[in-house]
């Protein structure tokens, strides 16, 4: 199992973690498998979608907060009760087939991490199993 930290500086942030998670990877030496991301955080997510254009990623931000405003009438009292809806709708882990020690994404995918109650520190832990 590997951990690393996200810092991140908004309240709202994308930030693609690919590379990071391809690291645990090699450094497990699995070479046919799955890697499972996963956040212990309940106000942040993880996807998978589009990093090529980062305009995808907007587009994603923006209708969160179209459809999980902040300032909706919740009855959360902390204030943040958005970013909790917002960490439900993503979802807190992905899997991710390997094969021949790489990832297996599309030509277009990339592995975000979700922050919606920033800025802060995160952290993301990913499970290799495989041979």
């Amino acid at each position: 199992m590997e951990t690393f930290e996200i810092k991140t500086a908004g309240r709202s942030e994308f930030v693609e973690i690919t590379d990071r998670v391809q690291a645990a990877v090699e450094k497990a030496g699995v070479r046919s498998g799955c890697a499972v991301v996963y956040v212990p955080h309940t106000t942040a997510g993880l996807t998978i979608n589009e990093h090529a254009d980062p305009d995808v990623i907007s587009d994603i931000q923006t209708a969160l907060d179209r459809l999980v405003p902040w300032d909706g009438s919740y009855r959360h009292s902390e204030g943040n009760a958005a970013a909790h809806i917002k960490s439900a709708m993503l979802g807190h882990s992905v899997t991710i087939p390997i094969e021949n020690g790489r990832l297996v994404l599309g030509t277009w995918q990339g592995i975000f991490f979700a922050e919606f109650d920033g800025p802060r520190r995160r952290k993301v832990i990913v499970q290799v199993s495989g041979s």
